[in-house]
Order: C-alpha cells, then sequence, then structure tokens
C-alpha cells in the first residue's frame, strides 16, 4: 500500500511538473493574447523535445504503429499512446548525433501528461486516434504547409474536397491545446468557427492553404502560424538599440512604430506594453523577423526597382486538386536532422523522398488489390536506401584515410629540412609570391565583376529608353546579377544617338561620358576595361601555374633529398 501510494504520489507530481515549469517562465505578463498562446504552446513543444521530430518523421511513425488502418474515431488506451509515443522517441535518438541525445522517459512522461490533461480530463483513460494524430502533427516539428497538407489529407474526401464536418472535428481536437495551456477563452472552439474560416461550399486543397496561411489567418488559429515564426526567429539577431530598454541589441522579433521615426522595441518590451515619449501602445507597429543592413535594403530597393524582385509571391506553392493521401501509405521519408551536417546524407535523404513521392502517387492510381504490392515495394527502397547510406560512409571514410596519408606523405620531415634549409627558404618564397598573385587575381576579378554589373545596368537602361529602336542592341542577360557575369563577344552595336532622357538616375562616370559634345561608346569602353582585366588574369593564371610547378618541383626536391638542386623563384 505505502509502494503503490509513493507511484500514485509521483505520477501527480510528473503530471504537474510541466505546467509548474510553464508558469515559472512567466508567460502571462504578455499583454496579447495571440503571443502570449503561442509562446506557451512553443515551450511545451520544446520541452517535449517534438520540436526535434519533423512532421513527415510523425507520419512514418503513424504508419509504423498501424493507425492509419483505424478509424479516426477508435479509442486508444494510454498504455498504447505510451508505447507509441516510445517508438517516437526512441527513433528521434537514432537520428540524433550521439552528442545530442535526448532523454527519452523524461519525453514521454511530460508529453503523455500533457496529452492525457488536454484530451482525457474526465480520466476516462483513452482518447480517439483523431485526437491524438491531430495533437501530434500539431505541435511537432516541421513546416506549417506539410502540416496543412497533412490535415487536409485527413479530412478530405476521396475526390479531395473537404469534408465541414471532419474540419469541424479538427478544429474541435486542436482548440483544446490553447484550452490546455489556460487560453480557453481566447482561443476556445464555438459552433460558429467553421463558417468563420470557410463561408465558401466547396474547398480543395489550395483554397485550404490559402486561408490558413493568409495575413492574418482565421481568428481562431492565428496562434498556430506566430508558433512557427516564433520558431524561425528564436536565434534572429538585430544589431539596433530599443527604444525602451536601450538594450543595444535584440533578439527575436523587433517591433518599428509605424508614426514614430526610428522608434523600435525588442520583443519583450513590445509584448509587455511599454512605451516611452510620444510613442503609444495604440500606434500601429510593423514585425520584424529579420535585419537588413542600410546597403542590403538599397541593393533590394534598386533590384525592386528594376524588376529583379518578385512582387507579391505566393505563400505556398501551388499543388495538385485532386486528392492528396501519399501521408497514409507506405512511403518513408527522410529528413536530415538540424545537426546533421553530411550533405551525402542530404542528397540520399532528398532521393529517398523523391522515392517515396513517386511510390505514394502510383499507389493512388493502383486499385486496392495492389497495396500488399506497394507495401513490398516501398519496403525494397527502404532496405536499397540502408545499403546506400552504409556505402557512402564506407567510402567517406576511405577518402578521409587516403586524404591523411597524402598529407602525411607530402610533408616534409624534420630530417630533409635540416639536411636542406636553402631549399625551404626557397619554397617559402615561393609560396609568399604565389598568395600574392592569388590576391592580385582576387582584387581584378572584383573590378572585372563590377565593370560587368555596371555594363549590365547600362545595357538595360539604353534598351528601355531606345524602346523599340531598330538600332537598339540585345541586352546581355536575363538575370538580373550573376556571381561571375561573362561577357558575350556575340552582342550588337551600341546606339550611336542616345536621348537626352536616358540620363534620368544615371549618375557618376556614365553621366560624365555622356555630358561630352561628342557622344561616347560607353558600353565598347567598359568591354575593353573588361577585356583588359581579363588578359591581366590570364597573365597572371599563367605566373601561377609557373609558381604551382616551382613549389611542386621544391617539395620533389626536398622528399628526394635535395639531389636535383635548388628551385628558381620567378622574377617579380
Amino acid at each position: 500500500m505505502i509502494e503503490e501510494g509513493s507511484k500514485r504520489g509521483k505520477a501527480m507530481v510528473e503530471k504537474r511538473q510541466l505546467f509548474m515549469e510553464m508558469r515559472a517562465q512567466n508567460f502571462d505578463v504578455i499583454r496579447l493574447s495571440t503571443y502570449r498562446t503561442a509562446c506557451k504552446l512553443r515551450f511545451v513543444q520544446k520541452r517535449c523535445n517534438l520540436h526535434l521530430v519533423d512532421v513527415w518523421n510523425m507520419i512514418e511513425a503513424f504508419r509504423d504503429n498501424g493507425l492509419n488502418t483505424l478509424d479516426h474515431n477508435a479509442e486508444i488506451n494510454v498504455s498504447r499512446l505510451e508505447t507509441i509515443l516510445s517508438s517516437i522517441y526512441y527513433q528521434l535518438n537514432k537520428r540524433l548525433p550521439t552528442t545530442h541525445q535526448i532523454n527519452v522517459d523524461q519525453s514521454i512522461g511530460l508529453l503523455l501528461n500533457f496529452m492525457v490533461a488536454t484530451y482525457d480530463s474526465e480520466s476516462h483513460g483513452k482518447m480517439t486516434v483523431f485526437s491524438m494524430r491531430a495533437m501530434l502533427a500539431t505541435m511537432c516539428g516541421g513546416k506549417i504547409v506539410d502540416k496543412l497538407r497533412y490535415i487536409f489529407s485527413q479530412i478530405s474526401d476521396s475526390s479531395g474536397v473537404m469534408m465541414f464536418a471532419k474540419f469541424d472535428q479538427f478544429l474541435r481536437e486542436v482548440l483544446k491545446l490553447p484550452t490546455a495551456v489556460f487560453e480557453g477563452p481566447s482561443f476556445g472552439y464555438t459552433e460558429h468557427s467553421v463558417r468563420t474560416c470557410f463561408p465558401q461550399q466547396k474547398i480543395m486543397l489550395n483554397t485550404f492553404l490559402d486561408v490558413l496561411m493568409a495575413d492574418p489567418p482565421p481568428q481562431c488559429l492565428v496562434w498556430l502560424p506566430l508558433m512557427h515564426r516564433l520558431a524561425n526567429v528564436e536565434n534572429v539577431f538585430h544589431p539596433v538599440e530599443c527604444s525602451y530598454c536601450r538594450s543595444e541589441s535584440m533578439m527575436g522579433f523587433r517591433y518599428r512604430c509605424q508614426q514614430c521615426h526610428g522608434y523600435q522595441l525588442c520583443q519583450s518590451c513590445f509584448w509587455r506594453g511599454h512605451a516611452n515619449g510620444p510613442h503609444s501602445n495604440q500606434h500601429q507597429m510593423k514585425e520584424h523577423s529579420s535585419w537588413k543592413s542600410p546597403a542590403k535594403k538599397l541593393s533590394h530597393a534598386i533590384s525592386k526597382s528594376l524588376g529583379c524582385v518578385p512582387i507579391g509571391e505566393p505563400p505556398h506553392p501551388v499543388f495538385p486538386e485532386q486528392a492528396e493521401r501519399p501521408q497514409e501509405l507506405t512511403h518513408t521519408v527522410v529528413l536530415e536532422s538540424p545537426s546533421r551536417l553530411d550533405e551525402e546524407h542530404r542528397l540520399i535523404a532528398r532521393y529517398a523522398a523523391r522515392l517515396a513521392a513517386e511510390a505514394g502517387n502510383s499507389t493512388q492510381q493502383c486499385p486496392p488489390t495492389d497495396l500488399s504490392f506497394n507495401f513490398d515495394a516501398n519496403k525494397q527502397q527502404r532496405q536499397l536506401i540502408a545499403e546506400l547510406e552504409n556505402k557512402n560512409r564506407e567510402i567517406l571514410q576511405e577518402i578521409q584515410r587516403l586524404r591523411l596519408e597524402h598529407e602525411q606523405a607530402s610533408q616534409p620531415t624534420p630530417e630533409k629540412a635540416q639536411q636542406n634549409p636553402t631549399l625551404l627558404t626557397e619554397l617559402r618564397l615561393l609560396r609568399h609570391r604565389k598568395d600574392e598573385l592569388e590576391r592580385r587575381m582576387s582584387a581584378l576579378q572584383e573590378s572585372r565583376r563590377e565593370l560587368m554589373v555596371q555594363l549590365e545596368g547600362l545595357m538595360r537602361l539604353l534598351k528601355s529608353q531606345s524602346g523599340g529602336s531598330p538600332h537598339s542592341s540585345p541586352s546581355h542577360g536575363a538575370g538580373c546579377s550573376m556571381p561571375m557575369p561573362i561577357r558575350s563577344t556575340s552582342a550588337g552595336s551600341t546606339p550611336t544617338h542616345t536621348p537626352q532622357d536616358c540620363l534620368a538616375g544615371v549618375g557618376g562616370d556614365v553621366l560624365e561620358a555622356f555630358a561630352q559634345g561628342v557622344p561616347r561608346n560607353l558600353r565598347n569602353d567598359l568591354l575593353v576595361a573588361a577585356d583588359s582585366i581579363t588578359n591581366t588574369m590570364s597573365s597572371l593564371v599563367k605566373e601561377l601555374h609557373s609558381v604551382d610547378d616551382g613549389i611542386e618541383e621544391e617539395e620533389t626536391n626536398m622528399r628526394n633529398g635535395g639531389d636535383r638542386g635548388t628551385a628558381r623563384v620567378p622574377k617579380h
């Protein structure tokens, strides 16, 4: 009896632990309920390590535990829920590096108690499959568009049209999350929530995404996209001073007043309603999730004026309108965790995702009798992917071993250095000369790039001003800027006459060139200058090659004990 009482007491402590830790964060001082709700749910997500589980990994866990074969209204008990959560976290630890492993038992306990408190308030010891999937798909990591696509696949019919009754059921379940963190009065469920979100009669996937990802989204779900924005700006740095607390830098969101010039607040001051001077909390504030230096803002404005920046980009890509249910089938999507830095593994992951998408699309077109074949085919694909990953690791290890052997072989020994110190001196001179040539070549490359950018802009200006004139020349390229533009040798000739209104917006050397009595062919001048730099760079490359040959000869002599004499240092 004493043992049972101690276990029950421990369970009660664990049940209250997450909420006690959340209250210690003092989120209730945030005056806006939207930010308050998003911060609390983000805290729960991170404390339970759900932010490390991607939505595609969560979908795969549902399939591995057989949840895709159960009816939405089927009930599962707490012990089976604990088994499902265990598989999710143990699979997560397999994907994470050994230095970033999580405490699985603690994560399972915190999340299990939170889900029971949210969806089993009457202590029946059970919850529906739909409740569990809606909660985990909403609270896990990943992109919001992928989460919404999965949710839509659960609430739409076979023709890809949303069923209002199922969306109403989804709202009932997902709005229990704000209620669980004591924000029910602001974001609780009402009978009019569905029609408030979708007054239309027929809702397809893209319409569903447009509404829920709009700015602003429906009022009852406004905290959901904000929670994702919070995750994206947690480590964003703004090198500006807060106008209230005078902190010299900001982390997270930055808020700029639209009425008070230069008045900016950090997220802590804005969330708490702090204001000073002529600024008031009633003023309209603009939320910034990134920092742009004045130089970047100027270049962005110039690019926008030249039409290089797309205006009014959609919040999500446009998806096919047919029924989309690949998430429920047997496809496996391997995504890199935040700490995976291996580029080869990323390529394998993308290839796996593409294979999975193809398998899902082919399964949609097959009759139900072919499902077993698709299960087997996808299992073989997963085995093939695992074999490829193992082979890739072996190749990387072999490459690393060969690289180390090569470095050790090419490194001169102290005995050889002592035998021929003259070789070492001349080798240092050669390397110094090589570094100097590389710096000169980098400076020339930068000058050439600037010339080509000027030429590109001038050609656009001439083309836009000359209109449809038969004497106008074609432009060099369609892009706004390139890392290393290459001059085309087949460009047409520049017009011999330029109208005076072409000079609008042009300054510096370009304006001075056109201001002469006789019009200059500025395009040819820039091309000649670019050619001159190109020729100089060619000679530099040749000289660098000669220096490399000298260095290789020196190192060969050193390896051979200096028997072949000393290398000649090229003249400057």
